[in-house]
């Protein structure tokens, strides 16, 4: 059963965010889906479709798409489920990424590169098999799934954190999990978490363990990068080196002293990786 639509709570306060940010807000549907997609121009820029994580809406990623705006057009997806975007019925891999078809089409992106973090980075693997895109950089996708261990983080440590954005949560709450990140991302976590769906979340979990990411990978076209946190336990030492031998096409970048939530971990030193995987594929 869908959960009500009240379960998904959007402030005035995380609604004013979106005035701090310089994107301009895009509308797509997917089916019956309305997909909302923050803009960051320029539009003569190279388009570069970000595809955020499990419990980031696109206003999460606003701290590294404004940093890339001298090299490509970055445009952040709210994922079904979160952030402005609607909840959806089903939320398995090639759902989502007939969702980025849809953005792509929708908002006429000729020949887009695909950057996915996490969940993100999954979705854009099985995006690159279907469409034809520029280039992928997958930010440490997960690598669990049948007959592999389990997803790190688990389902209740997903849903705790929901269920406190629901009743109320503040940066400090935030930064109790998450002690390593910027002050500005733990108080946009505090704010917009509520905005994410119940339902995609526990699919999406269900999903890290029942879709494996190395039945897509091998097939992921060059030129694609995969960027990994060298503390990850999403993409460990081991994972790492079971991709660059199933896919040799790639390019595998360590960003080092960063965990799976790379770009939070260590902003400077995952936007440089980034910046660099993005050139090579330009």
């Amino acid at each position: 059963m869908t959960e009500p639509a009240t379960q998904r709570v959007l402030t005035q306060p995380a609604l004013a965010d979106l005035a701090d940010t310089a994107a301009v807000s895009r509308w797509v549907r997917s089916g019956d889906v309305r997909l909302h997609v923050l803009d960051h121009g320029p539009d003569d820029g190279v388009p570069l479709l970000i595809v955020p994580g499990i419990t980031s809406p696109a206003i999460a990623m606003d701290f590294v798409a404004r940093e890339l705006t001298d090299l490509v057009r970055p445009l952040v997806l709210d994922v079904r489920g979160r952030g402005l975007s609607d909840s959806g019925d089903a939320y398995d891999l090639g759902t989502y990424a007939a969702d980025v078809a849809a953005v792509i089409d929708g908002l006429g992106l000729e020949r887009p590169l695909v950057l996915g973090h996490s969940m993100g980075a999954r979705i854009a693997a099985v995006a690159a098999t279907r469409l034809a895109l520029r280039g992928t950089v997958l930010v440490d996708p997960p690598m669990s799934g049948p007959g592999r261990g389990p997803y790190p983080t688990t389902l209740e440590a997903f849903l705790g954190q929901l269920d406190q954005a629901r009743r109320g949560t503040d940066a400090d709450e935030v930064a109790r999990s998450w002690p390593r990140w910027p002050r500005r991302e733990q108080e946009l976590r505090a704010r917009w978490m509520s905005s994410i769906s119940r339902d995609a979340v526990i699919a999406t979990h269900a999903g890290f363990e029942s879709e494996d990411f190395f039945a897509t990978w091998p097939a992921v076209p060059a030129p694609t990068v995969l960027i990994h946190g060298g503390d990850s336990p999403v993409v460990t030492a081991a994972g790492a080196k079971e991709a660059a031998e199933a896919n040799p096409r790639a390019s595998v970048v360590e960003v080092p002293g960063t965990g799976h939530m790379v770009f939070w971990d260590d902003p400077a030193a995952a936007l440089s990786a980034a910046r660099g995987a993005l050139q090579s594929l330009l």
